[in-house]
């Protein structure tokens, strides 16, 4: 898949064949992902790198997980039960997600990286650079992490 616009043609198979088996909210989910690939394409006024794919799938998985948020807050367990559903479809698209032991090894990975660059102890005042540094190694090694549990081991990690 490290072509442009092999995503879209690996999701227009998946729409047919959803289709084809009367998966109903397969298909829908199915059709959102290649709705928000070609937004994100016409958006840009040319075709999506793979980068750029993966990045808009992230976000649609991450306003899913707000909406589930929101959903157990109203008491709304079947919505939410819906968009983890559409999580589920979203995430077979994308490279895999590291485990948190695994971030918590690149966290430390990077943090000596960035230490020894600096050639001083880290304080909280290099959060960023460490994220940087993380979200390069993600990237490098095709694996993927949500944002925000990446923010918080980072800064555990130089708090301590």
């Amino acid at each position: 898949m490290s072509e442009a616009g092999a995503l879209e043609a690996l999701v227009n198979q998946q729409v047919i064949k959803a289709m084809k088996a009367h998966d109903a909210e397969r298909t829908t989910t199915l059709r959102l992902i290649k709705n928000a690939l070609k937004n994100k394409a016409i958006e840009k006024r040319a075709m999506l790198t793979p980068a750029e794919e993966q990045q808009a799938l992230a976000t649609m998985i991450k306003q899913r997980r707000d909406s589930i948020e929101q959903f157990t807050k109203g008491n709304r367990p079947e919505l939410a039960a819906k968009e983890a559903g559409e999580i589920a479809v979203i995430e077979e698209f994308l490279p895999k997600a590291l485990d948190e032991a695994g971030l918590q090894a690149l966290v430390a990975e990077a943090m000596a990286e960035v230490a020894a660059a600096s050639g001083k102890a880290l304080t909280p005042k290099e959060m960023g650079q460490v994220i940087k540094a993380v979200q390069a190694k993600l990237l490098a090694a095709s694996l993927r992490a949500e944002g925000r549990m990446v923010s918080e081991m980072v800064k555990k990690a130089l708090a301590a």
